[in-house]
């Protein structure tokens, strides 16, 4: 696989995403930009689920606390009983929990109000020193929460971009060190967006659906299916995008 050099990945992000966006449109974004704890909440919960399971995991928190103060005091077990629909309920709960109290350890409140004036990597590295928050969490607020130009990768941004031959990374969080030194401007929630929509839907881990891909023509995947299947579906429902 060909590596995308510096100096022509700029253009190759463009391409990709003007493609993107001819299939999939440009996203619609909430007018209100989510609250950067409930944005960092969200995610954890949205860890190796779906989407809907994870909503619903995030709507039943919001419905049984007033505030995340209320939900700093409860016992972990109970935090996990209420988000057990979105799997991995211990890891999850430990994670929110630990999250809670050391932001009121920190501050004496519950806010991330206080990163808003800050760069992006002093954001990154702030959010990522707290136990079970990861580089994807912290870019997620960065770019939901902060409205700022970063595009986070998760497995199939990661996936997807390899497949492209933009990148040759092993992991996630390299693919995005490089793709964000090249991000053009203005792009990042579209380009994000619309990748996770062609992960989950086309270019899927086991069976791509590469005769449907809107990036066939400049994809560099040696494995390509190119027989016509009918058996995927499209799902436009994005969690971040939903949280308020």
């Amino acid at each position: 696989m060909i590596i995308c050099q510096p100096f022509f990945m700029k253009n190759k992000i463009s391409k990709i995403n003007k493609l993107l966006v001819r299939r999939f449109g440009i996203p619609k974004r909430n007018k209100k930009l989510p609250d950067p704890v409930d944005l960092i909440i969200a995610t954890i919960l949205s860890q190796n689920t779906n989407d809907k399971n994870s909503f619903k995991a995030f709507q039943n928190l919001k419905k049984k606390f007033n505030n995340w103060e209320e939900t700093a005091k409860t016992d972990i077990r109970k935090i996990e009983s209420i988000i057990r629909i979105a799997g991995l309920g211990k890891q999850k709960s430990a994670a929110i929990k630990n999250l809670l109290k050391e932001l009121i350890n920190k501050n004496g409140k519950i806010s991330l109000d206080y990163l808003r004036k800050r760069t992006n990597d002093n954001v990154l590295n702030e959010l990522v020193s707290f136990k079970g928050v990861g580089v994807k969490t912290a870019s997620c607020v960065l770019l939901f929460s902060f409205d700022r130009n970063i595009c986070p990768v998760d497995t199939h941004v990661h996936r997807t971009l390899n497949r492209t031959g933009l990148v040759q990374t092993k992991t996630p969080d390299k693919t995005f060190d490089i793709i964000n030194k090249q991000l053009p401007p203005d792009i990042a929630h579209q380009f994000h967006t619309n990748l996770i929509r062609l992960g989950r839907e086309i270019c899927r881990s086991a069976k791509p659906v590469c005769f449907v891909c809107p990036l066939v023509d400049i994809c560099m995947y040696e494995s390509k299916n190119l027989t016509p299947v009918e058996n995927y579906r499209e799902n436009s429902f994005m969690l971040l995008d939903n949280v308020n």
